[in-house]
């Protein structure tokens, strides 16, 4: 997929990084009685975040696999009518396969402000391969969200943390740093050759001056630091 230019993520991560400079502690939401459980299957693990009653989703299973994503909810006691929106790290087929289905049963979509082009083209790649069996991500229930924004709207569900732009995987690839100091990377590398290493360490770099202290993948298993 097409990658964002340098010097536009470079602008975009400077510009989150003064941003988070920025909050004082009386601007920080507390995180109470969170926990996480992995729904994940077929390799790719799925995040959901526990802030009592209400939680979120990170990342959204493939296409396809609507029933088995239900059913590894209800295996880790996860209602999905409690779950207050789902997030994509980034829109490829094995991270955002389900956004419309899980939209469709009535989970809003949070989309960052880099992934609107992310998702035209997930689009556009499972309009020319049908067989694939994604279905198209429309407008419907999506929730706009700039990086500035997402700590007041976590707050609003009881989760402490920040939306920070992580796109060296892909242009449109975010993570989730709570201030307990877990980051959900999804594919945040390296993890292909192509993947130029500046651009991962400085994501990496970023994670770190904010706390980072346990990393959620998007596959293998968590651990402990960066990458």
């Amino acid at each position: 997929m097409a990658g964002m230019a340098c010097d536009q993520v470079s602008t975009v991560i400077e510009t989150v990084a003064c941003y988070l400079r920025g909050w004082t502690t009386s601007s920080t939401a507390r995180l109470v009685d969170a926990t996480i459980v992995n729904v994940g299957y077929r390799s790719t693990n799925y995040w959901v975040i526990s802030a009592g009653r209400s939680r979120l989703l990170i990342d959204l299973g493939w296409p396809r696999t609507m029933g088995l994503m239900r059913a590894n909810l209800r295996r880790m006691d996860v209602p999905l009518a409690e779950i207050r929106y789902a997030l994509a790290t980034h829109y490829h087929i094995d991270h955002a396969g389900l956004a419309e289905e899980l939209k469709q049963a009535g989970v809003p979509l949070l989309v960052a402000e880099t992934q609107p082009d992310g998702i035209r083209l997930l689009n556009e790649w499972g309009r020319a391969r049908p067989n694939e069996g994604v279905v198209e991500i429309t407008d419907r229930s999506n929730v706009a969200l700039s990086f500035a924004e997402s700590r007041e709207l976590l707050a609003g569900i009881g989760i402490a943390g920040e939306l920070l732009p992580t796109p060296a995987h892909s242009a449109d690839s975010v993570s989730l740093l709570l201030d307990d100091g877990s980051a959900f990377t999804g594919d945040l590398g390296p993890l292909r050759a192509d993947e130029p290493a500046d651009l991962v360490a400085r994501c990496w770099r970023l994670l770190r001056e904010h706390g980072l202290r346990r990393v959620y993948p998007g596959h293998g298993p968590a651990r402990e630091g960066s990458a």
